[in-house]
């Protein structure tokens, strides 16, 4: 698997991604009509001088899900927490978070959809009325003790709504879905990132890097990155268009955006089981990957792209996909 463009950030990448992040809402590039509700609300809540309604946010890695809950805190000028959501295992825990919070800053907890039925039971008074209640003792001599909590503003932020109890997620007042990229915004994004990180950067070779970022400024920036390693290293350092096309030659990524890993997806459902329907088991273990990441970091974009379909039988490739590994079109026989 090519690790350079994975989605989720490995340790090393987490400064430099930090740095290229934007800070204030006006900078951030694409999402329009999310950053035009936030920002009402965002203008709304700093004029009365209290907490953001909650905010859930939904997309798939990399669009900047993270970056909106830090925009968040800056614009209104607060404290932020941030965990992840498999992180949160005892009651005690999320307790002391949120105890630790004060007056309207920010909790942002990462991965949602995958807090436990035992941290979702402490989120809900703290949500609706802000306030903690703990359970003091067993048995007939228990008693319930509550705590007032300040108000806060819980930004959460999944990659699959459907796992959220629908208890939680009617708790958010504010629900946003981030979509995929055009190339015009992912080659702004990429103009930004060069000049942050000082990297001379022609225009055609930022639209050729936006192109096949899949959409995702997270992948875009981390091209933008590998492909500044070949021009200091290969060449003098200006990045043209043919140093860019060499190093995403270099990195195995093809005109349409995808990486090895997605061709070895699509050719697996391809060759290995005819077309599909394949289950994500099934095919997890024949790529030696997680079902998760397959889900959740690999299918949306090609399921956005056409080359592939989810049915209730398993994952069955389209005859766009079958045209871009190359696969003999389907004759019918399987269905």
């Amino acid at each position: 698997m090519n690790q350079f463009l994975a989605p989720t950030l490995r340790p090393e990448d987490e400064e430099v991604e930090r740095s290229l992040r934007p800070r204030r809402l006006d900078d951030f590039v694409g999402q329009d009509r999310v950053k035009e509700q936030l920002g009402i609300a965002l203008d709304a809540t700093r004029a009365r001088g209290e907490a953001l309604d909650h905010v859930l946010l939904v997309g798939p890695p990399g669009l900047g899900k993270t970056t909106l809950a830090q925009i968040v805190r800056e614009e209104l000028g607060v404290g932020i927490r941030t965990v992840a959501g498999p992180a949160l295992e005892r009651k005690g825990d999320m307790a002391a978070i949120l105890t630790a919070l004060e007056e309207r800053d920010v909790l942002f907890v990462d991965e949602i959809h995958r807090v436990n039925r035992a941290i979702e039971e402490i989120l809900y008074p703290a949500l609706e009325d802000f306030r903690l209640d703990i359970v003091v003792g067993q048995g007939p001599a228990a008693r319930t003790l509550t705590i007032d909590l300040p108000s806060f503003t819980l930004v959460g932020a999944t990659t699959r709504t459907g796992l959220l109890t629908t208890p939680l997620r009617d708790r958010f007042g504010m629900t946003f879905r981030l979509g995929y990229y055009d190339p015009g915004q992912l080659a702004a994004i990429v103009l930004r990132s060069a000049d942050i990180l000082e990297v001379e950067i022609e225009d055609a070779a930022a639209a050729e890097i936006a192109r096949r970022s899949r959409g995702t400024p997270r992948i875009a920036n981390r091209i933008l990155r590998r492909v500044r390693d070949v021009a200091e290293v290969r060449h003098q350092g200006h990045v043209t268009m043919e140093i860019a096309r060499e190093a995403l030659e270099l990195l195995e990524v093809d005109e349409r955006g995808l990486e090895r890993i997605d061709r070895d997806l699509l050719g697996a459902v391809a060759h290995k089981f005819g077309g599909g329907p394949v289950g994500l088991s099934t095919l997890a273990v024949t790529l030696g990957e997680e079902p998760d990441t397959i889900e959740d970091v690999y299918e949306p974009f090609l399921l956005q792209l056409g080359f592939l379909q989810r049915t209730p039988r398993g994952r069955v490739i389209t005859e766009l996909g079958r045209e871009h590994v190359g696969a003999p079109a389907d004759d019918g026989s399987l269905f």
